[in-house]
């Protein structure tokens, strides 16, 4: 019998490829098409969770795939820096599959069976960049990454969509030439492009100038997708796709793989002593540090809530490359750990934001007072995601901040933990409003938020069902929300006796194909904490990926992924904890 054990990194890579088509064979039966999808999760994650033991004992697991003429080879290789990536993608897809069914269904969504291959085509490419033995093949897995995930971002098939679309490809695109071009330049430098614990040696002794060149290729290709400023706006603007789709972006797929593809370039290409020798370290910090707190007072801005969001995840993937930027070997611990970190919190409250569409066809935070009545068990989860996203105890987000703190102060980089304790501050104060008003407010005594105006502000134009639709305003130069309330239609007839307020009110929400924006009149009608307030297929990954966020935060020392980053940065001469 043929023994399959040193194949698992490309059987995990192949469990989702291998679903594609049975996915498109079982189309006209949800059921079954669904069921494929929850089987080719669970046996990519058990694929992959059968290889911790080994990598943790210091096994590793190799695939040949091919030689180029060159010499390069395309191979997938396991050790503990992949398996940190692979282990969270593949458990995070099952909860994001189970999630999809309830959102798909519950607002009967059209291509879903488009919309489930391509999120396997996803993950398949997904573990393909974790488990990548080399530049080479990094940079293949990446690209693919990036073709599979297009059609996702453009689901809606609105103009608005395919807009985000463009924009996506282009800035992505944009950086895997880049990569390209730094893989290139390494090669030529060193004539490989392996990864190796401490960095490729010869990179230490090569031209300085090519060296900081490579370096600067390489981090601005993965920077575009680790959402780096100035390369972020394409992350934002693709919030037009499904809610579940966000966090496939957000949380699992897309932007880890750019933070992973950095920690890569730092830890196993260049190594923190050769990055400390070029003097890369403290300008990637640096632009860490603006980002996260740019991005932070952006958010502020944002009445949308999956724009929120949005730059929430732009500001906090900051930190994983503010912790590779400090070297230190704590800062790497934490940088590292907030990987899985910010995957469960952001899940919750992506998840979150879509199960409020799809009951209440709410997506206005200023249209959110008291809807902790209707949506108990939803905005608790979001509360607790909330709190270890401002770095609040007993939650992740506390766990891994605590660590990148510590770094910063090991490595004598007290502005750099300042920017930490202020980015904190901030996102307290674009979370906390959200949560207040969620149980503590009712729609009729609530008060605006300081909701901080401008054109990068104010009402966002994107729903969290994906619908992007909005209108130009008489000057052509600036998207405006398009719904339009009472007060507006009342104010329009007051200066038309012409106008007649019930047509545009009803013209507004029909614009929308029936979904309406804030409470029911009457006020939110209460539901119980037992699960009444939606399906289970929604509400279980919610306190699923909750419940992940919360033992991560509580039991560091005994979740898997703190003992996985702890031995990558073991692994690394020279750096200690």
């Amino acid at each position: 019998m043929t023994d399959l054990a040193p194949l698992r990194p490309l059987l995990a890579v192949l469990a989702s490829a291998v679903a594609i088509p049975l996915i498109y064979a079982t189309r006209g039966r949800p059921n079954r098409r669904e069921a494929v999808t929850v089987a080719a999760a669970v046996t990519k994650f058990l694929i992959v969770a059968s290889m911790v033991p080994g990598v943790l004992a210091g096994e590793r697991y190799e695939v040949q795939l091919g030689t180029f003429a060159t010499g390069i080879e395309l191979v997938l290789r396991v050790d503990p820096l992949g398996l940190l990536f692979g282990l969270l993608a593949s458990l995070l897809w099952i909860v994001t599959s189970f999630y999809s069914i309830g959102y798909m269904r519950g607002l009967d969504e059209h291509a879903q069976t488009r919309y489930f291959a391509s999120f396997a085509a996803s993950l398949a490419a997904a573990i393909g960049v974790a488990f990548a033995g080399n530049l080479l093949t990094l940079f293949v897995f990446y690209e693919l990454l990036t073709v599979a995930t297009y059609p996702l971002v453009t689901h809606d098939e609105t103009p608005e969509a395919r807009s985000a679309g463009r924009k996506y490809l282009a800035y992505t695109f944009g950086g895997g030439v880049a990569v390209l071009a730094g893989t290139v330049l390494v090669f030529w430098m060193t004539g490989t492009t392996g990864f190796t614990p401490g960095g490729i040696a010869a990179l230490a002794t090569a031209d300085p100038m090519l060296a900081r060149a490579a370096f600067g290729l390489l981090v601005a290709g993965f920077g575009v997708k680790a959402a780096l400023m100035p390369m972020h706006s394409w992350l934002p603007d693709a919030m037009v796709a499904p809610t579940p789709v966000s966090g496939l972006l957000h949380a699992v797929a897309v932007v880890k793989s750019g933070v992973f593809g950095l920690a890569r370039v730092v830890l196993d290409v260049f190594g923190p002593g050769t990055v400390e020798q070029i003097g890369g370290g403290v300008p990637l910090a640096a632009v860490a540090a603006i980002t996260l707190l740019t991005a932070s007072v952006i958010a502020l801005r944002q009445d949308n809530l999956k724009r929120r969001l949005a730059y929430s995840t732009v500001s906090q993937l900051s930190y994983i490359v503010l912790g590779l930027g400090l070297l230190s070997g704590d800062a790497l611990v934490g940088g590292l750990l907030h990987i899985p970190a910010h995957a469960f919190m952001k899940l919750t409250l992506f998840f979150c934001a879509g199960i409020i569409h799809v009951e209440t066809h709410t997506d206005d935070i200023s249209n959110m007072a008291g809807i902790g009545k209707r949506m108990p068990l939803t905005m608790a989860a979001f509360a607790l995601a909330a709190a270890g996203m401002a770095g609040i105890p007993l939650v992740a987000g506390f766990v891994s901040k605590w660590y990148l703190l510590i770094g910063a102060i090991q490595a004598e980089q007290v502005i750099f933990a300042g920017a930490l304790l202020v980015s904190g501050v901030l996102n307290i104060a674009y979370f906390w409003p959200i949560v207040y008003q969620a149980y503590f407010e009712s729609p009729e005594d609530h008060d605006d938020k300081p909701l901080i105006e401008g054109p990068y502000g104010g009402r966002g134009i994107v729903r969290a069902d994906g619908d992007g639709r909005a209108r130009e305003n008489v000057d052509g130069d600036e998207d405006v929300d398009e719904d339009i309330d009472l007060e507006e239609a009342e104010a329009a007839a007051a200066a038309d006796p012409d106008v007649d307020v019930d047509e545009m009110l009803g013209e507004s929400q029909g614009a929308h194909e029936g979904h309406y924006s804030g409470p029911p009149a009457g006020g939110w009608e209460k539901r119980n904490w037992r699960g009444g307030e939606s399906t289970w297929f929604m509400l279980g990954p919610i306190l699923a990926a909750a419940t992940g966020a919360f033992l991560l935060g509580v039991v560091p020392h005994a979740a898997v992924f703190l003992q996985i980053v702890q031995r990558i940065v073991r692994d690394l001469p020279g750096v200690g904890l």
